[in-house]
């Protein structure tokens, strides 16, 4: 089996021309077009008809969070532009939902657009008019943390939480392949339809192409879905710089799930699961490491804060010989979630999906396609193996669009 540790991120390479880049959605979600991967074979499609090439009874796992408006221009009083971009929480909460929930200030890990020009505790000042009063944003520099910056924003309205605080002063903030400023059709295409819960900077994008008919389609044909929430940070976007990916740190991602979700898998799993994009597909592979974790065989939580529960990067391959089931797992997950009368978990997620890695839960994967010599085409490259560069190749041989904005795939996975 392949150690992913030792691999050179550049042999998951492709060359990506400019134009190839959707800049824009499609003027219909689902119109974008589909390639589908199965034992070698490629055929097309568009995702009005996805329902088609998916079995009846299967689970289809969708990431209902949603994106905030994560990107805070200031202007200094000497006219200098300052951008805020928030990325997660301080680590004084405890997740994503308890830090958008605070009144009057919030203490937040933020990149920082023109840092060089803000004053260690300089605070910077956004007004606007809301409720027939001026609402007042600040912002006060206070530390500089690792690639980040610690941010204390707040706010002169008590009753506004901050999540209410970055609807008014935010914007959507788009990947920065997207070379152009975000406009107002931004703020609807750029999050899914079923979006629910707020705390994602960058959008679970495979699931843009979907539309109410696409879902009422599924139902139709017996197909259910159930959800899981994982808060997309900007860290997907982060390049891979080192020459082998044992040097490379793995972005981590808060997600919840619910006990009902962890239970509908276990009924699920003589069937179909398909993993409605990466951030679905790194929940449930993390669910099952999080049971054998419960189940007191394998590793302890490590990488992660010790009252976090967590998987980190590399602990999957240091266990992988773990002989437990994907029933087992699960279930051992529920025990505890039973023991410690808990109806839903939240969880840290580090782990890092590469060639080399055994997939436990998902046999299926929608997906946009990805830039070259990133983590999510390693995860790719994973899922249906050395066929990522014939899947690739015919995508730019045919028209496909590609990233955020662009058409998808449904893959099945390699049978090993």
């Amino acid at each position: 089996m392949t150690d992913p540790r030792t691999l050179s991120i550049k042999d998951f390479t492709y060359s990506l021309p400019e134009e190839r880049i959707a800049k824009y959605p499609l003027a219909e979600r689902d119109a974008s077009n589909l390639l589908i991967y199965e034992e070698g074979i490629i055929t097309e499609d568009i995702y009005k008809n996805i329902a088609d090439h998916i079995p009846a009874h299967s689970l289809l796992v969708f990431n209902d969070t949603k994106v905030v408006e994560a990107r805070l221009l200031f202007q200094k009083p000497t006219g200098g532009i300052i951008e805020i971009f928030c990325l997660e929480p301080h680590q004084q909460y405890p997740d994503i939902t308890t830090a958008m929930l605070q009144h009057e200030r919030v203490l937040w890990h933020c990149l920082i657009g023109g840092a060089s020009k803000w004053k260690h505790g300089q605070i910077l000042e956004k007004k606007i008019f809301h409720n027939s009063n001026d609402l007042i944003l600040n912002a006060r520099y206070i530390e500089k943390a690792g690639d980040s910056f610690a941010v204390e924003l707040s706010w002169n309205d008590p009753s506004l939480i901050f999540a209410e605080v970055l609807h008014l002063f935010g914007a959507i903030p788009l990947p920065p392949y997207i070379k152009r400023e975000p406009e107002v059709g931004d703020a609807e295409r750029y999050q899914t339809v079923y979006a629910h819960y707020e705390g994602s900077v960058a959008a679970p994008t495979a699931g843009l192409h979907f539309t109410q008919k696409i879902l009422e389609k599924l139902k139709a044909k017996n197909i259910q879905k159930d959800f899981v929430t994982l808060h997309v940070g900007a860290g997907t976007f982060k390049p891979v710089k080192t020459e082998v990916m044992h040097d490379h740190e793995m972005h981590a991602e808060y997600f919840t799930v619910s006990k009902p979700f962890v239970q509908n898998l276990i009924a699920h799993l003589d069937k179909n699961i398909i993993a409605v994009g990466t951030t679905s597909l790194r929940t449930l592979e993390s669910l099952y490491w999080l049971g054998v974790k419960k189940s007191g065989v394998g590793s302890q939580e490590s990488g992660v804060r010790s009252q976090e529960l967590g998987v980190s990067q590399w602990e999957v391959y240091d266990h992988a010989a773990t002989a437990f089931s994907p029933k087992e797992a699960l279930e051992y997950l529920v025990k505890w979630m039973n023991e410690k009368g808990l109806d839903s978990l939240t969880a840290k997620t580090q782990i890092m999906i590469a060639p080399g890695y055994q997939f436990k839960i998902a046999n299926g994967l929608i997906t946009n396609f990805h830039q070259p010599q990133s983590t999510l085409l390693l995860l790719v490259a994973a899922f249906i193996g050395e066929d990522w560069r014939k899947v690739y190749s015919y995508a730019l041989a045919n028209n496909f669009r590609f990233l955020s904005y662009g058409d998808g795939n449904l893959f099945w996975k390699v049978q090993a």
